[in-house]
């Protein structure tokens, strides 16, 4: 038995500033650890997977198992997070830990294919706080084509709704 995570909806992919100068602002994508485990529960079945936690050399790793009835075997996906910069840092790592744990197992493995997300300064609300360049400017993914676990094709909003990148892969 073989499981082969479906693609990500647009919906279930966030976007987050990157950098940011006067000229504008660059965007990565992301998925939250509330979607991988909806992608276990709708894939494997919630009594099917699970994930453990250890501590290596100061550092969260995520054991990510998925059980695979036709060999009666769990088989474990481990990786390593990173602290959070924003919030509670120990939580952060440990969401982190579990969303490196499921890109193993192909969970959004297409993020990694994403463009290079450039945002204007004319599209978005770029202001200078305190000698630091920041945007109140919340982004979304308008749409997103997938091919062969590859992004082709994606469009990213702003709050407003206004489309502010699109992109499309140029056919060979």
């Amino acid at each position: 038995m073989e499981y082969m995570f479906r693609d990500l909806k647009s919906d279930e992919i966030e976007c987050k500033v990157s950098t940011i100068n006067e000229k504008g602002l660059s965007l990565l994508l992301y998925k939250t650890a509330r979607t991988d485990m909806q992608l276990l529960d709708e894939t494997v079945g919630a009594y099917f997977w699970k994930c453990d936690y250890k501590e290596v050399k100061g550092n969260m790793y995520c054991g990510l198992s998925v059980y695979y009835p036709n060999i009666n075997e769990w088989i474990t996906k481990w990786d390593c997070g990173v602290e959070s910069a924003f919030g509670d840092k120990e939580k952060g790592e440990a969401s982190d830990a579990f969303k490196r744990a499921g890109f193993k197992w192909g969970i959004g493995i297409e993020l990694y294919t994403s463009p290079f997300i450039y945002i204007p300064a004319d599209k978005c609300d770029i202001r200078q706080v305190n000698g630091r360049y920041t945007t109140y400017d919340k982004f979304h993914v308008k749409e997103i084509e997938i091919t062969d676990k590859e992004i082709t094709g994606l469009a990213i909003k702003n709050q407003k709704g206004v489309r502010v990148f699109s992109w499309r892969k140029a056919s060979k």
